[in-house]
């Protein structure tokens, strides 16, 4: 019976100058996990890797006061699948979530979001499968995209940065093999159409460039700028307010036609539902970017999908949010719309797998077992750091 022997947890700096308009990012962390089981494979014992992702903190509390226990004090046997022999990711965050209250889905979210990465990497190295294999033999008939749509997501607010500067980023961003970039935007309307323009004249049409508020505006700013960008046709209009403001979102949609995207500061399906029935969201243009690493794992992001199912949304209409392996594996596995992609900043923890290129903007992925962690030389030493 496979068995779970240790947990490392540890914290690891992603700290940067950039900001967007609504936080900086020169004191950010990130959690990292290591799950070891008694499985060996080519020689040694199998290990499952797991991190958050960029945006919210290492949860360093919670993995070690409450989720990592719980876990190691579990009866082995309630964590297995017997049919395969193997790990259970569902019996496992079951377990996580013993004598969780409903509700108030924010930190906990991150923690459990962590240890269910690492649980997915450990299954998928056991049967010896790349994770985007594994799902879709599992849950999608065997059927996987062999590339997934990506996109670069930078031109975040940084000291000096001006707008030559910026220009020469998205550039480089068409030069690795990327077709559509994302810029922040909501310190100033009059200067962001200023760094529109300026990128626009880079990668040519407003359907190769997203933009992206952090939630930044009230319900008058965030019309005005729909107003103002609604000309432009961009690929889409990201988080102009606060993410539990369904009401803003539903009366943007009033002014806003073309395609917009929210979702990746929704933590639970529950409130993604909410959002789906009261956000004013429309099926056939707008994104969902609800990012597992966040949001209680794929164990979770399961259940939101089969909601958007039952609520006549495709998976295709999901990007998440994070630009990590975790959710390329997904997009690739169950057919999601693509991932987003940290080029140059968040690292090691954005980006893919080494020496896979962007090509005509999208990726393919590893065979490696797995996430693919060890395919990502920097960020392997890091993870790998943990039980050295």
């Amino acid at each position: 019976m496979t068995r779970i022997v240790a947990i490392h947890e540890g914290v690891a700096p992603i700290a940067s100058a950039i900001r967007n308009a609504y936080i900086d990012f020169s004191k950010m962390t990130a959690s990292i996990v290591a799950v070891v089981t008694d499985i060996v494979r080519d020689g040694r014992p199998v290990i499952g890797y797991g991190f958050n992702s960029n945006g919210r903190y290492a949860q360093s509390g919670l993995l070690r006061e409450r989720f990592i226990p719980r876990l190691l004090a579990a009866d082995p046997a309630t964590l297995v699948d017997a049919d395969r022999d193997n790990l259970d990711p569902h019996k496992a965050w079951a377990c996580l979530f013993a004598n969780e209250k409903p509700g108030g889905h924010g930190e906990r979210s991150v923690a459990i979001g962590v240890l269910d990465m690492a649980l997915w990497d450990a299954v998928a190295k056991i049967e010896r499968k790349p994770l985007w294999r594994l799902l879709a033999d599992r849950y999608r008939a065997g059927v996987a995209d062999e590339r997934v749509f990506v996109y670069a997501a930078g031109g975040y607010y940084y000291p000096g940065k001006d707008l030559a500067a910026l220009k020469a980023e998205m550039q480089g961003y068409l030069d690795l093999g990327y077709s559509v970039v994302k810029i922040k935007i909501g310190d100033d309307l009059d200067d962001d159409l200023r760094r529109f323009d300026a990128v626009l004249s880079v990668v040519g049409r407003g359907e190769r460039l997203a933009v992206d508020a952090n939630g930044r505006f009230d319900l008058p700013t965030a019309v005005a700028y729909a107003r103002a960008l609604a000309p432009y046709g961009l690929f889409w209009f990201e988080e102009a307010g606060d993410p539990l403001d369904y009401a803003l979102q539903c009366e943007l949609a009033q002014h806003y036609p073309h395609a917009m995207a929210t979702g990746e500061n929704l933590f639970s399906m529950q409130d993604a539902r909410n959002l789906i029935r009261y956000g004013g969201l429309r099926a056939d243009r707008d994104w969902l970017q609800f990012d597992c690493a966040l949001s209680y794992g794929l164990v979770e992001y399961l259940r939101t999908l089969e909601m958007l199912r039952a609520n006549g949304w495709s998976a295709r209409r999901c990007i998440p949010h994070g630009g990590h392996q975790m959710s390329l594996n997904i997009a690739a596995g169950l057919g999601l719309g693509g991932n987003e992609s940290y080029p140059g900043v968040f690292q090691p923890f954005g980006g893919f797998a080494d020496g896979i290129p962007v090509v005509d903007g999208h990726v393919r992925l590893p065979a490696d077992p797995g996430v693919g962690f060890e395919a990502k030389r920097q960020l392997y030493a890091v993870l790998s750091s943990l039980h050295r």
